[in-house]
């Protein structure tokens, strides 16, 4: 299955996406699950008859929201990929993570925002992770039971800002930056290969990065386990995986965006994911 957040005529709603449209779940079920994180929490309740309905409502007509407009934590994971002939036994001890604000988010197809007070505007793509069963003390072996789906987000990343000190957070927090979309796929519909998912980031066509997940330092049982250690998870929380090299900070020179550029993240059985870079406007 294929879950989206939306907004439809002005309506901000949810639902399940199939090859003739949206089946409008917000419209269905919105007194009993408000949104799409509601519904995750409560199990997907009746979902193979949920997708018989009609398909309303055209993709083309929507709005494309963040997966989960309203996590209550999205928590990230920097770099985390083994690049080509480096060494497997050499890698940290622990990962590094930090974390982003949902305020930040926005869905396929918005402007990914270029603030006023930068112009070291970069882009991350990465794998996303969405939460469906809470836990905390979560044991890798049971990790994946814990996954509601996967989605691809990129984490705009405002460089300066970044460095600004040894905390990443006023970098990977402007509004606007942080890309999610552009819908969840089940995790009964898709898991991850062990030969992993491709992964590639382009910009105005021209390819930056490629990847696959099986080359994550710290894989995704890994990551649930080790943040549910220190921080109960929820559903509909958010673990954003790492990226590989080849953003702009890691280029010679350094490359960074600029208003009009076109960044499109693309994973096998996800999607693709969209976004033109526009400058601050308030």
């Amino acid at each position: 299955m294929r879950y989206l957040s939306f907004v439809h005529d002005g309506i901000s709603s949810w639902g399940m996406l199939g090859e003739s449209g949206i089946v409008d779940l917000g419209q269905h079920l919105g007194a009993q699950f408000p949104d799409l994180r509601s519904y995750i929490a409560a199990g997907y309740p009746d979902a193979a008859s949920l997708a018989a309905l009609p398909a309303a409502v055209a993709l083309e007509t929507v709005t494309l929201a963040p997966v989960i407009p309203n996590p209550d934590k999205i928590v990230m994971a920097a770099l985390n990929y083994y690049e080509p002939g480096q060494d497997r036994d050499d890698k940290p001890d622990y990962p590094v993570l930090f974390l982003r604000l949902p305020a930040s988010q926005i869905g396929h197809g918005a402007p990914l925002i270029q603030p006023r007070s930068s112009q070291k505007l970069d882009y991350e793509g990465e794998l996303a992770v969405i939460i469906g069963k809470g836990g905390r003390h979560i044991a890798r072996e049971e990790a994946q039971s814990h996954v509601a789906g996967y989605a691809i987000y990129n984490d705009g990343s405002v460089r300066d800002w970044q460095r600004h000190s040894h905390q990443f957070t006023p970098g990977k927090n402007f509004v606007g930056t942080g890309a999610f979309g552009p819908w969840m796929v089940s995790s009964d519909a898709l898991s991850l290969p062990p030969d992993g998912l491709s992964l590639v980031t382009r910009v105005n066509g021209v390819e930056k990065q490629r990847t696959d997940t099986s080359r994550m330092i710290f894989d995704v049982p890994y990551l649930i386990s080790y943040i549910s250690t220190f921080t109960p998870l929820e559903p509909g929380d958010v673990i954003v995986t790492g990226t590989c090299k080849g953003f702009g900070a890691t280029r010679t020179p350094q490359e960074f965006l600029t208003p009009g550029d076109l960044v499109e993240v693309e994973i096998d059985g996800l999607g693709l994911l969209a976004n033109r870079v526009a400058v601050e406007v308030s």
